[in-house]
């Protein structure tokens, strides 16, 4: 990503693989980490790490004013790719990891990486399959879902670049995930790795716990070269003095409808949290503050559901809604499938990628605003930096695609703390 000719000598460098839109990523880069390249399979996730790269690379240069003309929307995307890369080239590889695209990958990687040795791998490959939801959606429960199996090849970049730590994230549904014998693919995995040499150790980790106003837990995989034992890289819990409204109760007010994906100004004066946390850009203005239209009959419901929780501090159930206002025919499950994010509790429930298909889920605590969350109120819960640009693959700003990103980052200030607890024991 950066021109690692002029990185320094003491500075650890990492390769990022499934890397989506790079949450976990940007918590290496805030802590000091140096990164070679990225592979992403989806192409919007893929340019918005191009973005991200791009960010970097003109705030290196003093020349972040190109960056910021590109987020409020008076430049193209490639006139500010055009701008960062003359400095040399993307660093981004748009491919998916599999058996067919193993050594063009890697032909791509070794350029990168010239004669340096590739110090860290993080990543973690998509989590559909091992998650509880979508075992219980699947008629199989996703076994034989060839996704189940991504870790194979995410040993072959540890078998041919040999970092001396790797960090594999994903949900915590990997824990009970079994093939059709039984046998749990974390075991699977580890018994893997151990064979290629690292030594793992595991941890379940609630975000909430580390800094982050969202309830979501990861499983964090860790193997070390060699044998080891007491290096997992368990960050400091943080004492709980901060609520969800301090991490959107400043952003402007919107209606159904309003709001854009460009640069935003904000005249309200930040949180202590928002302060500290180092997600406010320097130009007072935030990205995608845009909200999605609502039908008259859900924006009904968020009343209803709001007012439920302010008045009684109730979750709505969907069965308790006026009949004029149901019209699902399943009364028996899902019954909270409307849901306010509160914003007197410490921390949100957790925000998946299903935010970008509907924001019944995702409804706004503040009744006079009546709607679901923007891309950027899901993102500052997962605390991304208020200069992030999520983009698409078409070039033209998506609300679904950014919200599809957000809902599967891991969160920025998890992974900081995390890298910078492992920088410190290198």
């Amino acid at each position: 990503m950066f021109d690692l000719a002029t990185k320094k000598h003491n500075s650890l460098n990492f390769l990022d693989l499934f890397a989506g839109a790079g949450g976990l990523s940007e918590g290496f880069i805030r802590a000091g980490f140096m990164p070679i390249a990225h592979v992403e399979a989806d192409t919007g996730a893929a340019f918005t790490l191009q973005t991200r790269e791009a960010m970097h690379i003109l705030k290196a240069h003093d020349e972040l004013e190109t960056y910021t003309s590109y987020i409020s929307g008076k430049i193209s995307r490639n006139h500010l790719y055009s701008s960062a890369f003359k400095f040399g080239p993307s660093s981004i590889i748009n491919a998916t990891i599999g058996r067919q695209n193993l050594d063009n990958i890697f032909s791509r990687i070794d350029a990168l990486v010239g004669n340096q040795k590739i110090d860290l791998i993080i990543g973690g490959p998509p989590c559909q399959a091992y998650s509880l939801v979508g075992r219980a959606r699947s008629q199989l429960k996703m076994v034989g879902d060839k996704r189940n199996y991504l870790f194979i090849y995410y040993a072959e970049f540890l078998k041919r670049y040999r970092p001396q730590i790797f960090i594999f994230e994903n949900v915590v549904g990997l824990l009970t995930a079994r093939e059709t014998d039984g046998t749990r693919y974390l075991d699977m995995m580890i018994s893997l790795f151990r064979e290629i040499g690292y030594s793992i150790e595991f941890r379940v980790l609630s975000a909430d716990e580390y800094g982050v106003p969202q309830k979501r837990r990861r499983i964090i995989l860790v193997g070390k070269a060699g044998k080891h034992d007491g290096f997992f890289p368990e960050p400091d819990k943080v004492p709980v003095d901060f609520l969800v409204k301090d991490a959107i109760g400043d952003l402007p007010p919107l209606n159904a409808g309003q709001g854009a994906p460009y640069n935003t100004k904000i005249r309200k004066a930040p949180s202590h949290w928002l302060v500290e946390s180092g997600l406010l850009s320097g130009s007072g203005s935030i990205t995608w503050h845009d909200a999605r239209p609502h039908n008259t009959r859900d924006l009904e419901i968020f009343t209803e559901v709001v007012k439920r929780w302010s008045e009684k501090r109730e979750r709505l159930s969907y069965n308790d809604l006026p009949e004029g206002l149901k019209t699902h025919k399943n009364r028996n499950s899902f019954l909270d499938r409307f849901k306010v994010v509160a914003a007197d509790l410490p921390a949100s429930h957790t925000v998946v990628a299903h935010i970008a298909k509907d924001g019944n889920y995702y409804i706004h605590p503040d009744i006079s605003q009546n709607r679901s969350l923007t891309p950027r109120e899901a993102a500052r819960i997962q605390t991304f930096p208020d200069d992030y640009f999520f983009e698409s693959a078409s070039g033209k700003p998506s609300r679904t695609s950014a919200f599809k990103q957000i809902g599967n980052a891991v969160p920025v200030i998890l992974s900081e703390k995390i890298a910078n607890t492992l920088i410190r024991s290198w």
